[in-house]
């Protein structure tokens, strides 16, 4: 689904690559962890691969359109879960994804009713009218991640979808993940939480520096290391103690 090739990115007055001649290649149906410390190259590499920022050098292609080329029907094809909330907190719930669906063409019947669908699946109906500005960090991750999945992309990317959540509302999260997963949609993700990174991707790839420096089943590599119980110990073990203070 995702074929990557020498991808390199420097930002202008940067000493070093933020990508750096990355190959990799991630298949139809996966679940594909990025992972890496703080300053790795992961938000990078997403935003490249979302057309958000041009590469420097080397080329990608997603279900076979090559960003140079067919960058408005790349685009058709996948949806963005960001980091920070990407949500108007003056408007309702059911508003902002309206608007959001809107963007995407959707609208009428149609629309609304998969709205709210998702907002039920989520456990958000009571609240699909209320101002987003009184949501806890929760309820807005779940808003935030109906936004970009109303389109039905075949490609979703997820920067840190579970950051700073309750239980509760990382596991229906992941939940409505898997479902999405299972009904074909290709998930490529980043997080800081391995064990759930362990129990939810199919593969990962450890980057750090720009760089792939491991990549394959989480079973797999764990198996692999000896002195490895868990993704996190493999993940120490291969980046290091050192803090990653980014700026």
């Amino acid at each position: 689904m995702i074929e990557i090739n020498q991808l390199s990115k420097k930002y202008k007055g940067a000493d070093h690559f933020s990508v750096h001649n990355m190959d990799l290649r991630i298949g139809e149906g996966e679940i594909f962890g990025l992972l890496g410390p703080n300053g790795a190259g992961k938000t990078t590499l997403i935003s490249i691969l979302c057309s958000l920022l041009k590469p420097t050098s080397g080329s990608f292609s997603i279900n076979g359109l090559n960003y140079a080329s067919n960058k408005k029907e790349l685009k058709q094809l996948i949806g963005i879960v960001p980091q920070e909330y990407a949500l108007y907190p003056s408007l309702t719930a059911f508003e902002n994804l309206v608007y959001f669906g809107s963007m995407y063409g959707l609208k009428g019947k149609s629309l609304k009713d998969d709205i709210a669908e998702h907002l039920n699946t989520l456990g958000l109906s009571d609240f699909a009218h209320r101002p987003i500005k009184t949501f806890s960090g929760g309820m807005k991750r779940r808003v935030n991640l109906i936004s970009g999945i109303l389109h039905r992309p075949q490609v979703l990317f997820l920067d840190e979808p579970t950051v700073g959540v309750d239980v509760q509302s990382r596991n229906a999260i992941i939940e409505h993940l898997e479902q999405l997963n299972a009904q074909g949609t290709t998930i490529v993700y980043t997080s800081h939480h391995l064990n759930e990174a362990e129990q939810f991707c199919t593969r990962v790839a450890i980057i750090d520096r720009g760089k792939v420096i491991c990549k394959g089943a989480p079973k797999t590599l764990i198996a692999q290391h000896r002195n490895a119980e868990h993704l996190e110990d493999l993940f120490l073990a291969l980046t290091g103690k050192a803090l990653r203070d980014h700026a």
